[in-house]
């Protein structure tokens, strides 16, 4: 009797963790839908606020998308936390954290650009639970929940593997310091004599998002930080990639390597 009432215990304890990432899931996509919908209102005009460097910008619509994002998270679940690039900055009171990226790929926004996104993730003591990605321009939502599977616009998706390195379509990203390029383009240099060919989308969290649905066979780039990874790569880890550089190493300044686990384990050596 006393084994069957643990059994019963930890069954409805593993619902209420179901359906409480379904819950938080459902929260994610509509408060995503509704930063993208105002984020495709693109103004005229740009007032720009400098950031790490001259080339490193946030805009009126980045921190409008932040203010929308945080209201409307926290009139549905005001003891959560959330960690914003914008700046804000709540701590937990329930254990549950929202990492937002109110507008990733602000460079792509600025010059009109398809790929740019709105990344909201969720996580706990244990990491990212819920991870939504939407990228209007390219009509996308993303999204996954942990040991749940990941899904594009619904359908649930896959990454590619195995991959030879030199059928590979490897997607990156470049760092807005400028002493971080040199590096950048030596391994750019490198593999372009050895892959099938490298993309630039301007988006982390899209990219590897890509990874996930097998439009592109792998992801790398330095320098990404916890709000431009924490949904795009819950994402890819639940269709199947391999994504490291989550933890440990100097935050922004680690290598984050996404792929299916044959080509990972080419690109690690290759570039890790």
């Amino acid at each position: 009797m006393v084994r069957e009432k643990v059994g019963s215990n930890e069954w409805l304890n593993c619902l209420m963790i179901t359906e409480l990432k379904a819950e938080l899931l459902d929260l994610a996509i509509s408060i995503a839908k509704e930063a993208g919908e105002l984020l495709s209102a693109r103004p005229d005009f740009f007032d720009l606020e400098t950031k790490s460097s001259a080339i490193d910008f946030a805009t009126q619509m980045d921190q409008a998308s932040e203010k929308l994002i945080v209201s409307k998270i926290l009139e549905s679940r005001p003891d959560d936390g959330i960690i914003g690039e914008e700046g804000s900055n709540i701590p937990s009171q329930s254990g549950i954290t929202w990492v937002i990226d109110p507008l990733d790929g602000t460079v792509n926004y600025f010059y009109g650009i398809a790929g740019w996104n709105v990344s909201i993730a969720v996580k706990d003591s244990d990491g990212v639970q819920v991870g939504v990605v939407y990228a209007p321009s390219i009509n996308s939502i993303w999204s996954a929940t942990r040991d749940g599977g990941a899904t594009c616009n619904g359908k649930k998706i896959n990454c590619n593997d195995p991959v030879e390195l030199n059928r590979a379509l490897i997607g990156t990203g470049f760092s807005y310091d400028v002493g971080d390029r040199e590096e950048q383009a030596r391994i750019v240099s490198k593999l372009l004599l050895e892959i099938r060919d490298l993309r630039r989308i301007g988006a982390g969290a899209a990219d590897l998002c890509l990874v996930a649905m097998g439009r592109l066979d792998a992801f790398y780039e330095k320098g990404l930080n916890e709000w431009d990874l924490a949904a795009g790569g819950l994402v890819a880890t639940e269709a199947g990639a391999l994504v490291t550089g989550r933890n440990g190493g100097v935050p922004g300044k680690e290598m984050v390597i996404a792929a299916g686990p044959y080509l990972h384990a080419r690109l690690v050596l290759e570039i890790g």
